[in-house]
């Protein structure tokens, strides 16, 4: 491609510069080639809209091409000679135009002779988001066609409810009866998301148009509003339909639901409400004090989804204001009175540009909940420097030992109540789900014979009678050790989501509950109550569905702790190991897939666990360096303190009182030669906790708040805006002061999304090397999966009981020791984490080109001198742009306070 940026790209907003030039043309290239390929770009150097503008564009030109053929087709159709389009277009372009008219008709012949949708496209738009029963959430088909969540009832009131409004309907299995078949009029029934009334079915019926989209995904809420932001600043806001996506929880304005807080009953509550019919009464009866039958309507489903037509100037209003961001989105549902989810779901067909989470993208079930076509498409996935960690830890599954506890006992006690009333089909089922049960429940309890579950009525005091280790085991292992592996876990799982065993068991133990309590409980207090239950019952299918995975997928982790404040005791856990399946999915869908983001190196790790058959030199990868001149960043390895103490921040010397003293003096000295903001990053809450305790105690915190106001990241996501505006307001208005130092969490929310330009970041400081503790089981179970990675002779794990059970101390030492005994690529992951960290937090500053910034590196290992290691160099894994200018030996403090004076009183000068 020609060198022509200005031209190519008129949508850029201000003069590119020439490494965006550079970027945007290695975009445009990659959509022209397809298939995967990677993007490196540092942070503040405009990547995003970059990405918007070369992204856009090339849909235009796209579409242009797309006209062009179209002519073609006319003028065939009309008799004239000729072939359809030119020979150098792409033949997915060709395929994609040629079969659209036939997929118009096809949309058409959807429509029955009134207009209404198609049931089959109903059915697809009405699926419910976010993840069915088979994506970690419970899908709308276990919820009871008319069942309502149970009310609060005054003392004067009597519950008359019959328990046979919990009994199973009939239930067949294959073999009795088709593939999990119910003997019901409810078999096959279906109800819409969108309303709860039957005249509002059609709120959807809009024809799916067949289109180009582009889909883009970040990590977090606040990096997709920014993307929005920097959309809003290009023409194409206005050219382009646009619709941002987000879970139930940052878009519900439901109060009552959001009340309930944790994001699986607020979807298990959305979910509840959808199945309330607006003109349905309901089937309870009170009795009153005068002793008449009273008969009462239900709640109309969500209160915010009652009335269609505000589903519509919802949509309306999009199409008017243009480029909307979640926060907007969610205000402007508050002014009309409608869900901003629903709302926002509805836009999907018609949407060009798609903005959402990745969990939206990267699950397989999220995406067909949420009627997401991939073909042909463009999937741009910012923030992709962790991808392949992101993907697999959302196949995860985990269940407590007081979930399976409550399970348990709830299914016990509602087989005791109906065995005698349920069909042969039910009994063997809810036999099966006792057996597991009991089974999870022996092996978290290290009891074989059952001997303790049986005498103990809380699981707890079993775990705190077995001091064990934590240790790991393949599935099939794990399945025969505790003689399940002649369950058929399919067929178990097709009845947990058509049978609504979850609800009818929850329900009746719901009620068996509050008669036994003799009083009522709140709405809410029981919705909570319900859902807990649910969430339990959920954790098990879960488990249950990630034990049908391949053998080599993933690891069982059985876990035995004790309860404590800092964690929630004996658990099982599935660890999903390989994202290579997961991945290709989307590869083999999309036209393009894109991975962008700051610091993205190495790519052969990425390369070889998501996308191995790739070949190296088929991976398209581009790198820019930084916009901002050497001159005006300053990154410098401190290795000594300002008392002559070596800085030693490995996880033997960190805790030491003269090593926190020394960092304190360091402080106190940054303090008086740097202007406005500081960002301290530490690696966890913990040692940042130990630090400032000690601070406070010695005085030095005392000596550092006479130079600078001190803040301190909090562990609550919701504070954090707060702590950051009073963070920028004792900078914009320091005096007396001379700024403010925020101490943050490398890995915590100040580390990945926020962005500290001008006054707010004039020095990043970096203690240590923030390697992820090695005591962590599922850790070293990612470590070992990833050296095994194309040789399977790397590391020979020793078989150390007969069911190949893996112990583990928990201890650091026998963490490093596994770590010593990987030869290449496990121990290079392990780095890997580490100084991706330490890139994605020292990145937050520099974010244009006149702002200019410190960044210290405080230990010896960054010093280019430093003494032997088991590890490669860690300024071999810094960015480019940083390594150029990194001074990595200074004799002693003195020179870094010499050199931050001179690097800021002349850039100072420099920006007069």
């Amino acid at each position: 491609m020609e060198n022509g940026g200005e031209a190519k790209f008129p949508a850029f907003p201000y003069k590119p510069y020439s490494i965006q030039i550079d970027f945007m043309n290695a975009l445009y290239h990659s959509l022209d080639k397809g298939g995967v390929s990677m993007l490196e770009s540092p942070t503040g150097t405009g990547k995003t809209l970059s990405i918007i503008c070369s992204a856009l564009q090339w849909v235009l030109d796209q579409r242009q091409k797309d006209q062009s053929v179209k002519r073609v087709e006319s003028d065939e159709k009309k008799g004239k000679n000729g072939e359809i389009g030119s020979d150098d277009e792409p033949d997915w372009i060709k395929n994609f135009v040629v079969n659209k008219d036939n997929q118009v008709d096809e949309k058409k012949s959807k429509k029955n002779k009134h207009g209404f949708a198609s049931e089959k496209y109903k059915k697809r738009m009405n699926k419910d988001s976010h993840r069915d029963l088979f994506s970690r959430n419970i899908d709308e088909e276990s919820f009871p066609e008319n069942k309502e969540c149970k009310r609060s009832v005054k003392k004067n009131d009597v519950v008359d409810l019959d328990d046979n409004e919990f009994l199973l309907e009939e239930y067949e299995s294959e073999e009795e009866g088709g593939i999990g078949s119910l003997n019901s009029k409810r078999k096959g029934n279906k109800f819409t998301v969108n309303s709860s009334s039957e005249e509002e079915e059609d709120e959807f019926e809009e024809e799916e148009e067949v289109k180009l989209k582009v889909y883009f995904c970040s990590r977090t809420h606040s990096q997709l509003s920014q993307f929005v932001k920097e959309l809003r600043k290009t023409i194409f806001a206005n050219e382009m339909n646009v619709v941002s996506l987000g879970s139930r929880k940052n878009f519900c304005i439901n109060e009552e639901v959001l009340r309930l807080g944790n994001s699986t009953q607020i979807n298990e509550r959305c979910l509840e409400l959808q199945k309330i019919k607006k003109k349905e009464i309901s089937k309870m009866k009170n009795l009153g004090t005068d002793g008449k039958v009273r008969r009462t309507k239900a709640s109309s489903g969500c209160p915010m989804l009652r009335k269609h037509k505000l589903q519509k100037q919802f949509r309306d209003e999009i199409s008017h204001q243009g480029v909307l961001d979640i926060e907007d989105l969610v205000q402007l549902g508050r002014n009309i009175g409608t869900c901003p989810y629903y709302g926002s779901r509805s836009m999907i067909t018609s949407a060009d540009l798609v903005v959402l989470p990745y969990q939206s993208l990267l699950s397989k079930a999220s995406r067909e909940a949420l009627g997401l076509n991939l073909k042909d498409s463009i999937v741009i996935i910012d923030e992709a420097h962790n991808l392949a960690d992101s993907l697999i830890s959302m196949y995860d599954a985990k269940i407590t030992l007081s979930q399976l506890e409550n399970v348990h006992s709830r299914i016990e006690k509602y087989f005791g109540r109906f065995r005698s009333l349920l069909g042969p089909g039910n009994r063997r089922y809810i036999q099966t789900l006792l057996v597991l049960t009991r089974a999870f429940l022996r092996v978290l309890l290290n009891d074989k014979d059952g001997n303790r579950l049986n005498t103990c009525p809380d699981a707890e005091k079993g775990v705190r009678e077995n001091k064990t280790f934590d240790s790991s085991m393949a599935i099939n292992d794990f399945l025969f050790s505790l003689n399940i592996d002649n369950i058929n876990l399919i067929k178990l799982l097709q009845y947990i989501k058509e049978s609504n065993i979850m609800h009818k068991v929850s329900g009746y133990g719901d009620k068996m509950t509050t008669m036994h309590k003799g009083s009522a409980v709140k709405e809410n207090r029981e919705s909570c109550a319900h859902g807990s239950i649910l969430s339990g019952f959920q954790a098990l299918a879960n488990m249950l569905l990630s034990l049908t995975n391949n053998d080599g997928d993933g690891r069982i982790i059985i876990s035995r702790k004790r309860p404590s404040s800092s964690g929630q005791g004996a658990y099982l856990k599935y660890v999903m190991l390989t994202g290579e399946k997961i991945f290709s999915e989307i590869v083999h869908e999309a036209h393009a897939v894109i991975l962008a983001g700051g610091t993205l190196q190495p790519i052969e790790e990425t390369r070889e666990r998501l996308f191995p058959w790739l070949p190296s030199d088929h991976l398209h990868f581009f790198s820019c360096s930084h916009i901002v001149p050497p001159e005006s960043i300053l990154p410098l390895a401190v290795s000594r303190g300002p008392s002559g103490r070596s800085f030693d921040f490995s996880y033997g010397s960190r805790s030491s009182s003269t090593m926190i003293e020394e960092l304190g003096l360091l402080l106190c000295n940054l303090a008086t030669v740097i202007p406005e903001g500081i960002v301290v990053f530490f690696s966890s809450f913990e040692y940042e906790g130990q630090v400032y305790d000690a601070w406070k105690t010695s005085g030095i915190l005392e000596r550092i708040l006479k130079k600078k106001h001190i803040f301190r990241e909090p562990r609550k996501n919701t504070e954090i805006e707060v702590i950051l505006k009073k963070y920028k307001e004792a900078i914009d208005n320091p005096a007396p002061k001379s700024g403010a130092i925020l101490l943050a969490v490398v890995g915590g929310k100040i580390s990945e999304g926020i962005n500290f330009s001008d006054g707010m970041g004039r020095c990043i400081v970096m203690v240590g090397l923030p390697y992820p503790s090695p005591s962590d089981i599922e850790l070293l179970e990612r470590v070992k999966h990833i050296e095994s990675l194309g040789d399977t002779s790397s590391m020979e794990i020793p078989k150390l009981s007969i069911s190949e059970e893996e112990y583990y101390g928990g201890d650091v030492q026998s963490g490093f020791s596994i770590l010593r005994s990987c030869r290449n690529r496990g121990k290079e992951y392990y780095e890997n984490l580490c100084m991706k960290a330490v890139n994605q937090s020292i990145g937050r500053a520099i974010r244009h080109v006149n702002d200019y910034a410190a960044i210290l590196l405080v230990d010896i290992r960054y010093a280019s001198d430093s003494s032997k290691r088991s590890f490669s160099h860690p300024s071999s894994k810094l960015p480019q742009w940083i390594k150029e200018s990194l001074v990595s030996a200074t004799n002693n403090y003195g020179e870094v306070h010499k050199l931050l004076h001179q690097f800021f009183r002349f850039n100072k000068k420099q920006k007069l």
